[in-house]
């Protein structure tokens, strides 16, 4: 069948002569390149905006048009308020079959936790790092930046639903498995084991229960546990906050990356980040194998939401080990890189 692009009006393109010198190979391939520019620039058509507004908000950041102190609290509401907003919307009003898919939890947490113990064993042996920071070294490739670029990038690929339920299950993985085990295991060999484990443990608890996020988890769980229907105008409210969530989060994200250094770090920035985006969304579409139940959407929302960098709270973490400047490397190395990753994964489950 002949594609329709072979044949433009030369009145209406500029490319025509070229188009009519490659005309003879492209009907050759039956039209395959004109596929694959499509494809290309489709994708191009979904990444692009993401990046484009993380860049937007570093250059503001960077000509002083806005305060860097502006885009910290810009990302404190997206963590308080229009991401809480945006877990509620996607479990209000649903059975919680619906809600919360077990399938999806154990299929993520599978891979994190084995790309966890893989990297922390692979980084202390190659590079003879203490435990602490091969802790955080596996923390970095493991857990993803779930509440600003993952969700971001599953709203636009796939759709606000799969995102909003979608993003509530990997920020339980990461808040609740990955961040208390990497941060119990580097405690265990800084030092910092003299405030007791049940201390550490107490401390922990509190710092969860007192989390937007995870408070929004509850209460979305509780809603569709007994199927309690949100009112029409309470759902309006949540809609507009959770609309303002991705483009917020983006924008926040590049305004807090003006100013990190990579300091002569690169070898160590690169082998992260590269696990983190090649390893980490791998791992985790071969585990969704193992849990057959789950649907087509979700295991595309997994891949899409490891494949996304590293926590931004990253460096956060790592200054208290005192590795901040390599996690901040890390950090802005990984986020620079996942615009080549992030556009081959929506490729690939395209």
């Amino acid at each position: 069948m002949q594609d329709s692009t072979l044949n433009p009006d030369p009145y209406e393109t500029k490319h025509f002569y070229f188009l009519c010198i490659f005309r003879k190979e492209i009907w050759k391939t039956g039209g395959h390149v004109s596929t694959y520019n499509r494809a290309v620039l489709e994708i191009l058509s979904v990444t692009a905006p993401i990046f484009i507004l993380i860049g937007l908000g570093y250059v503001c950041v960077m000509t002083r048009l806005i305060s860097q102190d502006a885009t910290r609290g810009m990302g404190v509401f997206v963590i308080t308020i229009a991401l809480p907003a945006l877990i509620v919307r996607g479990m209000a009003n649903k059975p919680l079959a619906d809600s919360m898919d077990v399938d999806f939890l154990g299929g993520y947490a599978l891979a994190s936790l084995l790309l966890f113990v893989l990297g922390m064993l692979a980084y202390r042996w190659l590079r003879r790092a203490n435990l602490a920071e091969s802790s955080m070294a596996g923390l970095g490739m493991s857990s993803a930046n779930s509440g600003f670029i993952g969700v971001s990038i599953c709203a636009m690929v796939l759709g606000t639903e799969p995102a909003s339920r979608a993003v509530a299950m990997t920020i339980l993985v990461e808040s609740m498995l990955m961040i208390p085990l990497a941060m119990a295991i580097a405690d265990s060999a800084s030092g910092q084991e003299d405030a007791g484990q049940l201390k550490r443990l107490a401390l922990t608890a509190k710092r969860l229960m007192r989390s937007p996020l995870l408070i929004a988890i509850c209460l979305g769980l509780f809603l569709a546990a007994f199927r309690i229907p949100l009112p029409g105008v309470a759902l309006r409210v949540i809609d507009m906050l959770a609309m303002a969530a991705a483009p917020v989060a983006l924008f926040a994200v590049g305004g807090n990356l003006h100013g990190l250094r990579p300091r002569g770090m690169l070898g160590d920035a690169a082998a992260i980040s590269l696990a983190k985006l090649i390893l980490h969304p791998a791992l985790t579409a071969l585990a969704f194998v193992l849990f057959p139940g789950m649907t087509p959407e979700m295991r595309q929302a997994g891949v899409l939401f490891a494949a996304a960098p590293m926590l931004s709270i990253y460096p956060i973490l790592g200054m208290r080990y005192g590795i901040e400047a390599r996690a901040s490397a890390t950090l802005l190395l990984g986020t620079v890189l996942s615009f080549i990753t992030i556009s081959a994964a929506i490729a690939l489950i395209s």
